[in-house]
This record gives C-alpha cells, structure tokens and sequence, in this order.
C-alpha cells in the first residue's frame, strides 16, 4: 500500500491540461511519424498526476470518479486525441488493477504510484495452471501505449494441466517480461504506439491473476481493500466502455475550433458570389456554412451529453453501492456507441467542407477525422453490435456480453 494522497479538484486537474494541451498539439504535429507519445509528453502526464484519476487511494490514485476522468481526457485531446486515448485506457487499467489482490497492487504501484499500465483485457492468449501460478502464452494486437508502460496486463483463457478451459482472467506482467512487435502502421491514432504483445511461455505469479468471472460479479479479491472508496463497486463492462469515449469529444472541439478558424480565410469555388463582389463568396459568409456549422455543433453536443449522461449514472450508482440494471448497462454501451458516432458525423461534414485542402496531410480537420474514425473502430464502441444488444434487451432477450 502506497501513501495516501490529497486528491486535486476535478477543475484543478481541468485547468493543468489546458495549460498543457497547446503544448501537446504543437509536439504532436511535429513527431507524427514516431507513431508513438513523445517521452516528453508522457513525462508531464505523469509530473501533473493525470494518470491517477481512476487509480485507487491505497495505491496513491485520486479515486475521483468518471465524470471526472471524462472532463479530463476530452480536455486532453482538444490537444492531442493521442494522448487522450492513450491517457483514456491507461485510467481504466489502473481502474482495474484496483481489483486484483492487494499484493498485485502493490508491486505496481508501492514502487511508483505514477506506474502507467497497459492492457488488453480479452481473453486472447492462453495461461496454463502450474505450481505457484501460471504459464502464459499469446500475442495481443492494440496495446496502446505499451511504449511507455511499467506493467502490462493481458487476457488468456486458463487451463488446467489436461489442457481444459477452467476460467477467463487477466494476468499482470512487468513491461520487461513482454515483447512489443513494431505493427502499428496506421492513419488513425497514430501516436498511440498500439503495437501488438507477445509472451512465449512466461510464468505468472499465482497473486497476479483476476477472474474475469469474479470482475463480473463483483466478488474481486481487491474489491474490499477500498473500504473507504466506492469507485470500484462501479459496473465493469460500462467503465471499460466509457473510457474509449473521452477522446472522442475532445477530437470533435477541436475539430470545430479549427473550422471557425479556418472559414473566413477561404473562398468558395463555383458558388455564385453577392452582387459587386468580384472576389467569391467567403465561406463564413455562406449561408449553407452556417447551417453546417449549427448542425455539426449540435451534434457534438449530442455525443457529449450522452457520454456525461452515461458517466453520471455509473458513478451515481457506484456511490449508492447498487448494481446496475441490466437495460441500464445496455444503454451506457449504446450511449457510448452513439456518443463516439454523433462526434465522428460532425467532423466528418466540417472535413467534407473544406474542399480540396482537406487532402493535405497538414490538415488537421482530416487528421482529427481520422483520429475519429479509429476511435468508432473499436470493437466495445461498434455502433451496430450495440444497437443489436440493446433491442435484445428492451425485448427481454438474450444479451450475455453486456
């Protein structure tokens, strides 16, 4: 257990990132093609405690909920979408690591309460049971961030020695005992460094392991070392789902941000221009600019108030110490899936407005749409699955993966 420590206000944490986020924007145009964060940028991540929002009390974390951490990573990615994403996953891993035994805990965090983790938490490697723990073995795609991480988490199907499937967990190794694969060629949150993992055969203490079963039904080994705290009672596929989401608004902002700026100092190609006025018509003073402009803001707002509505209800329920309802946790998924996707349409309509520049690889509006687009990528955020699992739902249907 780590020195407990005095958490910051949410609108403390909020101006620091502010401050910081100029910074990371100019940084991030600059390294694009490292595909990676910049140690720079991760070392004032670290110095400012933004990696501590989720992170327990008795491991030297603010425990300060997920409206909070939704304030802050969409903060961060009107800089750098990233950052955020990579700062978004990293508060729900060490979210996590809050319910593995207190000696996991520990070995993480006692040394250094700043110790970013990274994580992909399905079940895609394998863990055989041996004496005083288990064998792993796999390789992990989108380990975002894991350039940068101390400690990597990964999921395996466990099996006894005969070979048969017992359990589904998570298994804490040291960043050292891993092998990062260079993979990550991509367009879409390029600096996130989500190499793929790999593990051959690695041994795993027996107190580094967490029963994806037991997250599920609350009954973690760490869950009672927070007597005090209530983050931890939140429901798990919803927190894992809202941490996807924060980057999401942040891109969208600063998406719009940029169009403002960008449209008076443009001139619109075949659009009959006021009488007198041999120049063109500006795009700002285009009429079919201000109905776009009012619908895409609109609809980042919509995301926006899905994502805090979803946020909301799973800190109000956690404080209360009371489950959530089956259909409510269909709705955060649903709300995130549509959240993410309402962000993406409004930055998509402000790119397609900008005309041939959009091409440009400067372009920020075509970056951050692209940043988007691999945000409503990702297989928890999947606007069709989602819509699929809540229906079945609202009608009483089978839906196990909510």
């Amino acid at each position: 257990m780590t020195d407990i420590v005095e958490a910051p206000t949410t609108d403390e944490l909020v101006e620091c990132v502010r401050c910081l986020a100029p910074i990371w924007r100019d940084r991030s145009i600059a390294v694009s093609d490292r595909r990676r964060l910049p140690d720079e940028t991760v070392d004032e991540l670290r110095a400012a405690g933004l990696l501590r929002v989720l992170q327990a009390r008795r491991n030297g974390g603010f425990e300060l909920g997920l409206s909070t951490h939704l304030q802050i990573v969409s903060a961060i990615a009107e800089g750098c979408p990233s950052t955020a994403w990579v700062v978004g996953v990293a508060h729900a891993h060490s979210w996590l690591l809050g319910h593995f035994p207190p000696a996991a805990q520990d070995d993480v965090y006692r040394p250094d309460p700043d110790a970013l983790v990274a994580a992909v938490i399905r079940a895609r490697g394998r863990a055989e049971r041996v004496d005083g723990g288990y064998r792993l073995t796999g390789r992990w795609p989108f380990g975002s961030g894991c350039e940068h991480a101390d400690w990597v988490v990964l999921g395996a199907e466990i099996v006894d020695a005969s070979g048969r499937a017992v359990d589904e967990g998570d298994l804490l190794l040291p960043a050292a005992d891993v092998v990062l694969n260079d993979d990550w060629h991509v367009d879409g949150l390029r600096a996130t460094g989500s190499c793929s993992i790999s593990v051959d055969g690695v041994f795993v203490p027996e107190h580094r392991f967490l029963s994806l079963g037991a997250l599920a039904a609350g009954t973690t080994p760490g869950i009672g070392h927070h007597p005090n705290g209530w983050l931890h009672l939140a429901s798990p596929t919803p927190v894992l789902a809202i941490a996807l989401t924060g980057a999401a608004v942040g891109a969208a902002r600063a998406g719009l941000e940029e169009f403002v700026r960008l449209v008076p100092s443009r001139t619109v190609a075949y659009v009959q221009p006021p009488p007198g006025d041999g120049a063109g018509m500006i795009q700002s003073d285009w009429s079919a600019t201000h109905r776009l402009l009012g619908d895409a803001a609109i609809r980042i707002d919509e995301g926006e108030l899905l994502l805090t509505r979803s946020a909301a209800a799973i800190d109000d329920h956690a404080r209360r110490r009371a489950p959530m309802e089956r259909e409510l946790r269909a709705r955060v998924r649903m709300d995130c899936a549509q959240g993410v996707r309402r962000c993406l349409e409004a930055v998509e309509s402000l790119y397609l407005a900008t005309g041939g520049s959009g091409l440009q690889s400067s372009n920020r509006i075509g970056q951050l749409l692209r940043d988007l687009q691999g945000i409503n990528l990702h297989a928890l955020l999947s606007i069709e699955t989602n819509r699929e699992m809540y229906g079945r739902v609202l009608l009483g249907l089978e839906a196990p993966l909510v």
